[in-house]
């Protein structure tokens, strides 16, 4: 991210922080919020430890600039106030709530369960040519993919100019960095996805592809392929034919995503908060059938 965009990325968390940090600022933040008929009468808290925290805190930001500005004023921080009132830096504030938007929408999509590394690198291969066509529309002055930016720069047109360079040169990064991360190999899947429609890959041993046309002239499998999920697919084909189900296994059973670990994780915690109502509970039923004994 260049200097430009980090410094309203950090001015935005700076006023989250101070509002949100401060009970008695927040309930008056929250109050003028009321007063002047804003759409949320309250901020969301940054946290750098979740992932989706900084698309929601950012949107937020953006869709109260105003009664931001005024609480910031009536505060005395003028010299933050008074960025909130500038066109330039609304709407580089409008393009990270946008953008940071569309990354929780990948990472999103990228959870949940059955998610395995062909799924992953299609939605991974989206989002890269994704980046390519919203940069090659703001070449063209073209916003309208980013709800708050459009918005906002159709009302205010005269800081496009200055503006739209960096926001062109972040999209450039970050499809750089994807690329250089995550190449496009999600054509090495496909006869993963799809064995009865997409070649076999190249390098399969003699055994294997011996295995792999016998399993793609099976029509029994052919209909179990499409009722059937893809790990139930393929561990039913390795009971049959162990050679190129092992190998397909060995691609979809690896950990993708850390979901399956935080899911259990939540679960976990939340049992310990239900034994600790439950201790709380019995305790004060304690208290309360001693205190009525003579």
């Amino acid at each position: 991210m260049s200097p430009e965009l980090n410094e309203v990325l950090t001015d935005a968390i700076r006023v989250v922080n101070f509002i949100k940090t401060r009970p008695l600022k927040a309930r008056l933040f929250s109050a003028l919020c009321d007063e002047m008929g804003a759409m949320h009468s309250d901020l969301l808290f940054h946290s750098e430890a979740r992932w989706l925290s900084r698309g929601k805190v950012l949107s937020q930001v953006f869709e109260l600039r105003e009664e931001i500005q005024v609480f910031l004023e009536e505060n005395g921080m003028h010299d933050v106030a008074s960025k909130f009132s500038d066109e330039q830096f609304l709407m580089k504030l409008a393009y990270l709530s946008d953008i940071f938007g569309k990354l929780n929408e990948l990472n999103l999509q990228l959870q949940g369960r059955d998610k395995h590394l062909p799924h992953l690198a299609d939605k991974i291969s989206a989002f890269t040519r994704k980046l390519e066509m919203w940069g090659r529309r703001l070449d063209q002055g073209n916003t309208d993919f980013f709800e708050n930016l459009s918005e906002f720069a159709d009302t205010s047109d005269s800081c496009a100019t200055t503006v739209i360079p960096y926001l062109k040169e972040h999209i450039s990064s970050l499809r750089r960095f994807f690329q250089k991360y995550f190449p496009d190999n999600s054509v090495q899947y496909d006869w993963l996805r799809d064995p009865f429609n997409a070649a076999a890959p190249a390098d399969l041993s003699s055994a294997e592809e011996d295995q792999y046309i016998e399993m793609t002239s099976d029509s029994t499998l052919r209909m179990k392929f499409t009722a059937q999920t893809l790990s139930e697919f393929w561990l039913g084909v390795e009971r049959e034919h162990p050679l190129i189900g092992q190998r397909a296994v060995g691609i979809l059973l690896p950990f993708a995503t850390s979901y399956l670990c935080e899911i259990d994780f939540s679960a976990v915690a939340s049992l310990k908060t239900k034994y600790r109502s439950r201790l709380n509970i019995e305790h004060e039923l304690r208290v309360a059938v001693s205190s009525l004994q003579p």
